[in-house]
C-alpha cells in the first residue's frame, strides 16, 4: 500500500489530539471537583489572581481566567490556523472533490444546532448564545474514535479531522463577526498594518520564525485593544505563515511546519487543559442542577450538540452521497456516518469559549456549561456505541483491510 505524502502530519496530529483528550478530561474533572469541594474559595481565588505583563508597548492587567482565555487561547487558535492552512494547501481539503463531503457535513453540523438553539430560546435574551453548540471538540472526538482503534476506517478518521477543521473555521468567523461588542478602529487598523507587514515578510521570503512571532504578538495586542476578540489574531497569523520551504531550503520543513511541530504539543498538552481547568469549574448543587434542568440555555445547548450535530452532519453528508454530489469514502457505512456525526456533538473547548463571549451573567454561563458537559458526555457514549456496532457489522475482510491501512498510516 502506498503511503500518503501527508500521512505523517496527519498521524502526528491525531496522536497528539487523542492524548490531549485524556488530559482535557482530567483537567475537567479536577475543575469540577475543586469548584464543588470545601476548597472552592481557593479555586475562585486562583481564577481571580491578577496577571500583569509589561513588555515594551504591551501593558496587560488581567485575572488568570482572562489571561488564559484571551492570551493563551490565542496560541491555540494560532495552531488551529496553521492546521486549517495545511489542510487547505496539502491535506484533505486541497482537493475539491475530497473536501466536499466534510465541508457539506460541517456546514450542516453548524447550521442545524444553531437553528435548534434559536428555536428553544426564541423570544429570550439568551438567544444570543446560538453560536455555542456549533463547533466540535477535536481532542475529545478523536479520543473517542481512538478508543476503537483499527476498527474505525481511516477514511472516517480523516473525515472527522477535516470536518473539525471546517468547524473551527466557522466558529472563528462567528466569534469575529457576531461576538464582538464594540470596535476601536484605531487599534484595528494597527493590527491590519502589522498583518500587512507580516505578509511583506512572507513575500520577501524571510526564513526566520522570530520576526513572524514578534510581529504576531504585536498584532495580538492590537487586536486585543481593538475589541475584536484577540484569538482572531492567532488564526489570521496562522494563515499568513509560509507553508512552503523558502528558496535555498528545499527539503527542510517550512516555517509553518516548524511552528506547528513546536507549538502543537504545548497547545494540546498545556494550554487546552489549563483552559478546561479555568472554565469547566461549574458548581453542581441540587439547586444549580434543578435550574439547569428547566433552563432554555441548557436545553438549547444540549439539544444543539446531541441532536442538532447528529442530524446536521449525518443528514447533509448522507444526502450528498445519495444524490451523487460526493463519493462515499471507502469502507464507510451509513452507520459509520451516524456514529461520527454523534462524535461531532462533543463540543467542549470552543463551546466553553463562546459561552464566555455570549453571556455575562453567571447563571446563564453555568447553565450553558452544564449543558455542554452533559451533552458532550451523552454524545461521546452514543458515538462510541454506534461506531462499535458499525464495526461489528463490517466483514472480516473489511476489518483486515482497515487494520492494514491504519498500521500503514498511523504506526
Amino acid at each position: 500500500m502506498r503511503k500518503s505524502r501527508f500521512s505523517r502530519p496527519v498521524a502526528r496530529f491525531l496522536a497528539l489530539e487523542s492524548a490531549s483528550g485524556l488530559l482535557l478530561l482530567a483537567a475537567t474533572m479536577l475543575a469540577l471537583v475543586w469548584a464543588n469541594s470545601p476548597w472552592k474559595d481557593g479555586y475562585n481565588s486562583f481564577l481571580g489572581h491578577l496577571v500583569t505583563v509589561n513588555a515594551g508597548p504591551i501593558d496587560l492587567h488581567l485575572d488568570v481566567q482572562e489571561f488564559v482565555n484571551d492570551a493563551l487561547m490565542a496560541v491555540f487558535f494560532f495552531v488551529v490556523g496553521l492546521e486549517i492552512k495545511r489542510e487547505l494547501v496539502k491535506g484533505e481539503l486541497r482537493d475539491r472533490r475530497t473536501a466536499a463531503l466534510p465541508v457539506i457535513g460541517a456546514i450542516g453540523g453548524m447550521i442545524v444546532p444553531a437553528l435548534l438553539y434559536v428555536a428553544i430560546n426564541a423570544g429570550s435574551s439568551t438567544v444570543h448564545g446560538w453560536g455555542i453548540p456549533m463547533a466540535t471538540d477535536i481532542a475529545f472526538a478523536v479520543g473517542v474514535v481512538a478508543l476503537l482503534g483499527n476498527r474505525v476506517p481511516v477514511a472516517l478518521k480523516l473525515f472527522l479531522l477535516s470536518l473539525a477543521v471546517v468547524d473551527d473555521l466557522g466558529a472563528i468567523a462567528v466569534i469575529a463577526i457576531f461576538y464582538t461588542s464594540s470596535i476601536a478602529f484605531g487599534w484595528l487598523l494597527g493590527a491590519a498594518g502589522v498583518f500587512l507587514f507580516i505578509a511583506g515578510l512572507r513575500l520577501l521570503r524571510v526564513p526566520s520564525m522570530i520576526p513572524y512571532l514578534l510581529l504576531g504578538v504585536i498584532a495580538w495586542y492590537c487586536m486585543f485593544k481593538s475589541g475584536v476578540h484577540a484569538t482572531v489574531a492567532g488564526v489570521a497569523l496562522g494563515f499568513l505563515i509560509p507553508i512552503t520551504a523558502m528558496r535555498g531550503q528545499e527539503g527542510r520543513p517550512s516555517i509553518a511546519e516548524r511552528l506547528e511541530n513546536a507549538l502543537h504539543p504545548w497547545s494540546a498538552y498545556v494550554i487546552v487543559p489549563i483552559f478546561a481547568l479555568c472554565n469547566a469549574g461549574v458548581v453542581l448543587t441540587i439547586d444549580a442542577l434543578n435550574d439547569a434542568a428547566s433552563s432554555q440555555v441548557t436545553w438549547g445547548v444540549a439539544m444543539g450538540l446531541v441532536v442538532g450535530k447528529t442530524i446536521g452532519v449525518a443528514a447533509t453528508s448522507l444526502l450528498a452521497i445519495k444524490f451523487g454530489v460526493v463519493n462515499r469514502p471507502r469502507g464507510v457505512s451509513n452507520l459509520h456516518m451516524l456514529g461520527i456525526a454523534m462524535a461531532a456533538g462533543i463540543g467542549f473547548t470552543v463551546a466553553l469559549f463562546v459561552t464566555n463571549l455570549a453571556f455575562t451573567d453567571t447563571a446563564s454561563v453555568d447553565q450553558s456549561r452544564i449543558g455542554i458537559l452533559g451533552a458532550s458526555l451523552v454524545a461521546a457514549f452514543a458515538a462510541g456505541a454506534v461506531l462499535r456496532l458499525a464495526s461489528a457489522r463490517s466483514s472480516t475482510h473489511e476489518l483486515t483491510l482497515e487494520a492494514a491501512e491504519n498500521a500503514e498510516l498511523f504506526d
